[in-house]
């Protein structure tokens, strides 16, 4: 599975803005996906992820409320619909496919990753 990211910019606090990654090779539907953030001075984080039904599994505490995870298997893409958004936000986002998934908020149980979209949010 082959993903690429996009999506990413430049917003103020509490714009909004809406990620994609767009998936190609492997069927996508039967992919958990995921998305993980990585600040400076920070580890890779978890932020939301969506089971291959279109389920939404869980949000990072940081993010619920705020952020929406939907996925579109006929354009074998997930999005990450994000409002609200704070200067702590301020990140690269990387989508993630796995299959078979036991921690879904572990990045080491993914298989395939994007290769990032920049989002900075400015006060």
């Amino acid at each position: 599975v082959q993903l690429v990211d996009s999506g990413g910019g430049l917003v103020q606090a509490g714009g909004s803005l809406r990620l994609s990654c767009a998936a190609s090779g492997r069927t996508f539907s039967r992919y958990v996906m995921g998305w993980f953030r990585l600040s400076p001075g920070t580890e890779r984080e978890f932020v939301a992820a969506i089971n291959w039904g279109g389920w939404v599994i869980s949000y990072a505490a940081a993010v619920k409320g705020r952020f929406t995870i939907y996925r579109d298997n006929a354009k074998s893409t997930v999005y990450m619909q994000m409002n609200s958004r704070k200067t702590e936000d301020t990140a690269v986002y990387y989508c993630g496919a796995g299959d078979g998934l036991r921690n879904y908020e572990r990045e080491d149980e993914y298989d395939y990753w994007g290769q990032g979209t920049q989002v900075t949010v400015s006060s």
